[in-house]
This record gives structure tokens, sequence and C-alpha cells, in this order.
């Protein structure tokens, strides 16, 4: 019997965010439209921040429209800080999910929201309402959900509160973010299972940053935990620019999917057009 299915999110955003070299909207389009031709069950494509904090992502709002979606199966995700970010970003039918960084680092949240955890609980009750008028789906991300590189205080129940907390608002997902990839494998294995276990009607998730060397290690500790969403990024690049320290890449998408083939999980992906893309991002994030 094959094994349980996952879900797969590839993020080009993530990769794209803090690449030194500020990518032509025509040459992200075409990246992103190969993308949705492998059959990832999401891609997190852009973001509605300010495009001073982050200029890369200052044309999602011109690029969401030139993405053809209509024509795969692919839901579109895009990363929202504020609700005047939601609001923008639910006019764009195509994209399904809202996703929102919350950090359990206070620190880490003025850098990426320019607000505090208490502000930012607050924006997390307006984006949820604007997502259930307009039908969208909200992922929040418990950054920093493994620890810190600030001193902020840090600790499992820490992180077990606030997910509490933000499944009582109605939110639905949550993913476990690793945000400067200090997660342990044993670390990912106990905060997960307890999540999943404790929030059965929420899809909990894991947006884990790795170097090769631990990269299987945290994949089989977060899937044994039950954990069946995932976040990676072809050729494992990626990271948090307003993380402002040495940052670890993303799980590489290639990686996850040849440890899930392993495993025997059927992934649903055009190998043909993956390889596409895999070219397409060696030109794309060239040196």
């Amino acid at each position: 019997m094959p094994a349980s299915p996952v879900t797969l999110i590839e993020c080009p955003r993530d990769a794209m965010q803090g690449w030194p070299r500020i990518i032509p909207t025509a040459e992200k389009r075409d990246y992103l439209n190969q993308l949705l031709k492998v059959g990832f069950d999401t891609l997190d494509c852009g973001s509605f921040v300010s495009a001073k904090a982050i200029p890369q992502m200052a044309d999602t709002r011109e690029l969401i429209p030139q993405l053809e979606t209509a024509a795969f199966a692919t839901s579109l995700l895009a990363i929202v800080a504020n609700l005047r970010g939601a609001e923008e970003a639910v006019q764009f039918p195509a994209i399904r999910y809202l996703g929102f960084p919350f950090s359990v680092s206070e620190t880490f949240q003025q850098r990426n929201t320019n607000s505090s955890i208490a502000e930012s609980l607050e924006r997390v009750k307006a984006i949820q309402a604007c997502c259930r008028q307009h039908q969208k789906e909200l992922v929040v991300y418990l950054s920093m959900g493994f620890g810190n590189p600030y001193g902020d205080p840090y600790d499992e129940q820490i992180v077990f509160d606030w997910a509490r907390q933000l499944h009582s608002l109605g939110v639905k997902i949550l993913s476990l973010a690793d945000t400067v990839g200090v997660a342990s494998p044993d670390q990912v294995y106990r905060v997960t299972a307890h999540l999943v276990d404790k929030l059965p009607e929420v899809n909990i998730g894991v947006h884990l940053h790795s170097t090769p060397l631990n990269f299987s290690a945290k994949l089989e500790a977060a899937y044994t935990a039950g954990c069946r969403r995932f976040d990676g990024a072809l050729l494992g690049i990626g990271g948090c620019p307003m993380a402002d320290d040495h940052l670890v890449g993303n799980m590489n998408m290639l990686g996850l999917i040849d440890w899930f083939t392993g495993k025997g999980v059927e992934l649903g992906l055009n190998d043909t057009e993956l390889e596409k893309a895999v070219d397409m991002a060696k030109v794309l994030f060239h040196s």
C-alpha cells in the first residue's frame, strides 16, 4: 500500500526575495509558469508587503495576472504582513492562500513585520476576517518556531501556547518555520508531534531550513511526527532577508521529492516539466 499522501509547497518567493540580483518580472513569470506545469499543490509565488523592505517582491501585483493558473491545478499563496496587504491580495482570484509570518520571537516580529507579537495577533484576527469574507484560506507561519539567535525567550511551551491561540481564531493551517535553521531533528519531532496530536483539526506543516548534512534527519523527524505538509524550494535557495543573520537555505525540493519517492509516496508530479523547471532555476539563480 502506498504511503500517506503529502502536500508539497514550492516556494520560489522565498528563494527570490533575498536574491541579490533584481529578477525582471518577465523572468519570474516564465519561471513560475513552468513551476505550475510540474504539479505542486501550491506555489508560494509573491508577497504584498513594503517594496522598500523587500524590493524583489515589488512586482507581485503585476506578476500574478500573468500566471497561467487556469490551466493547472496548483494553487497560489502570497505572503502579507498586515491588513492592507491582505486587502490587496484577496482581489486576485488566482490567489487561494494568504500567508502571515507570526513569530514567537519579539525581535524577529519587529524586524519582519514592524510590529510586536501582540500587534501581530490583532493583525491575524483582521486578516482572518478578510480571508473569510473573500473565500481565501489563511496560513500562519510560526516563525522562529524552534528557537532564535536573538536571546528572546523560547521554549516549546511558548510555541504550543501560541499555536492554540491562533487555532482559537479559526486558523486551520499552521506551518512551523525553522527560520534560521537552528532546529535539531529531535526538536522537530517533539514540537511537530505535539501539535499534530493536540490540534488534530489543524493542518500542521513545516517550513524547514537545513544544510545538506541534516536535511534527511529533519525531514524524517517531521514525517514520523505525522506532518504531511512540507515547504521547499528548487536548489535549496532561500531564507528571510529580515533575519539579518547568516541564512541557511530552504529544504531543497528535489531532495524532498527523492525522499518521499523512496518512501513510496505518490506525488503526482510531471518529471519532464520538473527537469525543465530545474534547468530554468539554475539560470535564474546564477551567481
